[in-house]
């Protein structure tokens, strides 16, 4: 017990505490404990009858049965994967930053899901975090069934052909890798290759409620911002942009 408490108090904070909520309250549903119908989003009892706990419980409860079982445990394996990876990487040391991510995401996830009539939002949530770790570890070989590896940013498009010819599925896995894309645009390309405002800054009082640590990054790079830079000649309307953007990981 002492050694399953030990890995649990090392698994980064954010990620931790998801996946504990998610274990929890799938659970909890799969045996009955509380009827899962309460955990799902429907926008007629979120407006008309004020059950606003329903978009958060949504992204956590997932309906575990015997058709479903095996998808569950391989999201929870995404989640704790790369969200760990994230967190522990890129946000290393500001956490307020990677929960306001986190919230963005989640916000997109739940709009998507009254608008589509989705009733939960799992899937898009966790591949919307790996996609996001995708893009600044492109380069990075990954592993995935019967020994094949590519490039990191190839994975949510393979995950996506998959459940296309496993399931039929796929329009969870649209849903996550728009929301993702949008995400890492806010996040590094519109404000670092475009010169746009940073959008996605979270706000002064989160930073209070997680202040910045000292870094201890390792997975991932951001894009490296386009400066542009003096010619060594005099050239009127001359222009040298510095160059792109390299990516890597651990």
């Amino acid at each position: 017990m002492s050694e399953f408490k030990d890995w649990f108090n090392s698994v980064p904070f954010f990620t931790r505490y998801w996946l504990a909520a998610t274990i929890i309250l799938s659970v909890l549903g799969r045996f009955g404990i509380f009827n899962y119908y309460y955990f799902i989003l429907d926008i007629n009892q979120i407006f008309y009858k004020f059950q606003i706990w329903r978009p958060i419980t949504a992204v956590f409860y997932y309906p575990i049965s015997p058709s479903t079982g095996f998808h569950f445990l391989i999201n929870c394996y995404f989640l704790y994967s790369y969200s760990q990876r994230l967190e522990s990487g890129m946000f290393a040391g500001k956490p307020a930053d990677y929960f306001y991510m986190l919230l963005f995401n989640w916000l997109c996830c739940v709009l998507l899901g009254l608008f589509t009539g989705l009733p939960i939002i799992m899937d898009p949530m966790v591949l919307s975090v790996l996609y996001v770790w995708c893009q600044l570890n492109k380069d990075v070989i990954v592993s995935f069934w019967f020994g094949t590896r590519f490039k990191a940013m190839y994975l949510p498009w393979v995950l996506l052909a998959f459940n296309l010819i496993i399931s039929g599925g796929g329009i969870l896995d649209i849903m996550g890798i728009l929301v993702g894309h949008l995400a890492f645009f806010l996040l590094f390309k519109y404000p670092q290759e475009l010169g746009g405002p940073s959008l996605l800054t979270p706000p002064a009082f989160l930073k209070q409620i997680f202040p910045d640590t000292r870094y201890m990054g390792g997975f991932g790079t951001a894009p490296q911002e386009r400066v542009p830079t003096r010619p060594a000649s005099r050239i009127i309307g001359g222009h040298n942009w510095g160059r792109g953007h390299a990516l890597g990981g651990n």
